[in-house]
């Protein structure tokens, strides 16, 4: 029975030649890219977590490490050398849950035997309520956005959109001119892993969309540029064009302590839920690929109420 590279330390080699643990990676990112879709932003991130692993785990062999010679006693080397770190919980976590990500997909390609990882528990992160902003809070900000200039009826175009669809920033940003359906009420969205979902637009939404359409002409120097949110140059907004535009007009006029583009889609999930919503519709609406991403905004109305609760009855503190 072989001995992990911990347990065996240098000079480590198998009997056996075996896939080397640098092969096994790049196919694994290979997979992640061409097979599942994943956006570059999240292959970049499994990739900075595998190559820290595949450091470690060398410099233990001191050579080349074999795929199959990896136990858990490995792994659990590589988490411990990650907390003398002192990293995040939330970076931990990720490096973590890149390397069981990357030993589930050896295992399922039958490239090992079994999974060293399968018992490797990733760390608990507690959970914060999101930032979302109060019905009276929402209708004041968008109630004083000054649209008489092109600038401004996009800025409210895009908070209505937010607030109405519950859209990433990342899925308005990429809508084009012809992705709103406005007889359908509508909007074509290519959200993570490149999944299509057709969103729901509300009417609201659908007037300042359609005042700012006719207001963009305005921004747009080259004709041939589809996307639907444009900058003052008449390029598409990019998230920190998007994140400032936000800010800038819920400051003052909220107490939400983050005041962004996804403090409205949590917004939006927080009020459909207060309003009666079914959470798996609204999991449905968000794009979300299983209930538990939803769950949260259970905690969000329960704590709500609590705060209600103690404010209003006589005999909450008591």
């Amino acid at each position: 029975m072989k001995k992990s590279l911990t347990k065996q330390g240098r000079g480590f080699c198998l009997a056996k030649k075996t896939m080397k643990l640098k092969d096994a990676i790049s196919l694994f990112l290979e997979y992640c890219e061409k097979e599942k879709n994943y956006s570059p932003r999240a292959i970049k991130t499994y990739e900075i977590a595998l190559r820290n692993f595949y450091e470690e785990i060398r410099d233990l062999a001191e050579r080349e490490p074999d795929l199959e010679a990896i136990e858990i006693d490995d792994i659990r080397y590589f988490a411990a050398r990650l907390m003398d770190k002192n990293l995040k919980k939330s970076s931990l976590k990720l490096k973590i849950s890149a390397v069981k990500s990357f030993f589930k997909f050896c295992s399922k390609k039958k490239l090992i035997v079994s999974n060293p990882a399968d018992l490797i528990a990733s760390p608990k992160i507690e959970k914060t309520l999101p930032s979302y902003l109060l019905e009276k809070e929402i209708n004041e900000v968008l109630e004083n956005i000054d649209v008489s200039t092109p600038l401004g009826a996009r800025d409210k175009a895009l908070i209505e959109l937010l607030y109405s669809s519950g859209l990433r920033i990342s899925e308005a940003l990429n809508l084009s001119v012809g992705d709103v359906n406005f007889s359908a009420k509508t909007a074509k969205v290519l959200g993570k892993g490149n999944k299509e979902r057709i969103a729901l637009v509300g009417e609201k939404a659908l007037r300042a969309l359609a005042d700012y359409l006719a207001k963009r002409p305005l921004l747009a120097k080259n004709k041939k540029e589809t996307a639907l949110f444009l900058t003052k140059s008449g390029k598409k907004m990019s998230p920190s064009d998007a994140y400032r535009a936000v800010k800038n007009k819920l400051i003052g006029w909220t107490e939400a302590p983050r005041k962004s583009p996804h403090a409205l889609r949590h917004t939006f999930a927080t009020h459909l839920l207060d309003n009666g919503a079914d959470i798996k519709a609204i999991g449905d609406m968000l794009g979300h690929a299983s209930l538990s991403s939803t769950q949260i905004y259970a905690r969000v109305s329960v704590e709500r109420l609590k705060k209600v609760y103690k404010l209003a009855h006589p005999k909450a503190s008591e």
